[in-house]
């Protein structure tokens, strides 16, 4: 099992939506490297669902539960869709001035390449994030 980040505009899609639709395609990714990134993702990864614009914090877990799979609604053939499911909303969202003050953290990609959409996630990085958050709401 792998482990990512997946970055939205809340104005967009944001976590409460995502919980009153369950799942949904994550789709819209057209950067290259998040594109391979999300190539990589499958069944059973584990995300986590963070937003972007003024609030810039994780705030929720979602996992992987189809794709990857030719994003149906672009016109360019290489752009990629995967289907996610809702795990649970974060106790406490974990913010990336947090996430920028914590040595843990520094060397994450989310604080490397900011302006990209899915990153990849380590087991130490996931991990920190849950403990900065303070548990989680099932």
């Amino acid at each position: 099992m792998s482990l990512w980040l997946f970055k939205q505009e809340p104005d967009c899609y944001s976590l409460s939506d995502l919980e009153r639709d369950r799942t949904t395609l994550w789709d819209g990714v057209t950067n290259a490297l998040a594109r391979k990134n999300l190539r990589a993702c499958k069944p059973g990864d584990r995300v986590f669902f963070y937003h972007t614009g003024k609030e810039k914090a994780v705030v929720g877990e979602m996992e992987i539960v189809g794709g990857p799979r030719t994003d149906s609604k672009s016109d360019d053939p290489k752009n990629v869709a995967v289907e996610v499911k809702l795990v649970r909303r974060l106790k406490r969202p974990v913010t990336l001035a947090e996430i920028k003050a914590d040595k843990l953290l520094a060397d994450w990609d989310l604080v490397l390449l900011p302006r990209l959409s899915v990153v990849p996630t380590s087991r130490e990085q996931w991990q920190r994030v849950l403990a900065l958050a303070a548990n989680v709401v099932v």
